[in-house]
């Protein structure tokens, strides 16, 4: 058994679908399966009740699932402890960050940087990734999880992942039964969209632009469950980064897959060339982080 398996374990009962639970974990639905499959393998018993509409813990699970969960606890503890003796972590600290980007889990990080570090005026700031670059660039915000790769090449960037685009349409769209569309199909059809600020609204707009497809902004939005609505009203359709359209919100919306030629959502964490101090240790925590779910 290690932490991987116990995050997956922990994640599934909770969600009680594979769907949501290989997004929440940031590995695919396959991934997710086997090393369930594995562990069930090593302790010799079924741990969870598989059906075609949910999935529940068996006696075994219910079992296992407290001593998994003071599995990571104490994982997280042990981190802790080692960063709080290597840093002295006092100031301020301003964060930034875009709506539901996916890879990172950030008002946990923000709940764990206040616990840890009480003495830190932390602030934080939710806008578009556009705005939070400039703000990062203008000495605003020390560091920000930001979409896309338009960064300022001497500004310190942190991928820390990438995921495909879909379009999202509701069931009684003409393209629900596609599968995979093409650039052609998405031609004069209504979208809703983000508003420019939005890392994901300049990557649809360049992918169309690219590859001549002419679209219909009808709707613009701040807030991706606003989005989900105007798609399930038949508002519009949308473009919008794969582990959208597993929010338990999407239910009932039909995603279609995109040409290999669409270009990627890819997430980053990017600092300001002065930052304070403290931004180094929120990069160290970060990086524990994605290595306890890696």
């Amino acid at each position: 058994m290690d932490l991987r398996q116990m995050e997956y374990l922990v994640t599934l009962a909770d969600e009680q679908q594979f769907t949501r639970a290989a997004a929440i974990c940031g590995v695919s639905q396959s991934g997710l399966s086997a090393a369930i499959r594995s562990l069930e393998d090593e302790l010799g018993t079924t741990l969870f009740d598989r059906t075609t509409r949910r999935v529940e813990p068996t006696d075994a699970g219910r079992a296992l699932l407290p001593h998994a969960r003071m599995m990571l606890a104490q994982a997280g503890a042990a981190r802790d402890a080692v960063l709080r003796a290597a840093h002295e972590l006092s100031g301020s600290l301003r964060i930034g960050a875009e709506q539901c980007l996916g890879f990172v889990d950030v008002g946990a990080l923000l709940e764990r940087i206040r616990r840890r570090y009480p003495l830190v005026d932390l602030d934080f700031t939710q806008a578009g990734s556009r705005d939070l670059v400039a703000r990062v660039r203008d000495g605003d915000v020390d560091l920000a999880f930001v979409a896309g790769t338009d960064v300022p090449g001497r500004m310190p960037r942190t991928e820390l992942g990438r995921r495909p685009l879909v379009l999202l349409v509701p069931p009684s769209h003409p393209l629900a039964g596609a599968g995979v569309v093409d650039w052609h199909d998405l031609r004069d059809l209504d979208f809703v969209d983000f508003h420019e600020s939005w890392a994901v609204r300049a990557l649809n707009d360049a992918a169309c632009a690219e590859h001549g497809t002419a679209r219909r902004i009808r709707c613009t939005v701040d807030d991706v469950h606003t989005l989900l609505d105007l798609v399930h009203r038949e508002l519009g359709v949308a473009l919008v980064p794969q582990h959208i359209s597993a929010k338990p919100q999407a239910a009932g919306l039909v995603p279609l897959a995109l040409p290999a030629s669409a270009p990627p959502w890819v997430v980053s964490l990017i600092a300001g060339e002065s930052s304070a101090a403290s931004s180094s240790v929120v990069l160290e925590l970060l990086d524990a982080d994605l290595a306890l779910s890696a």
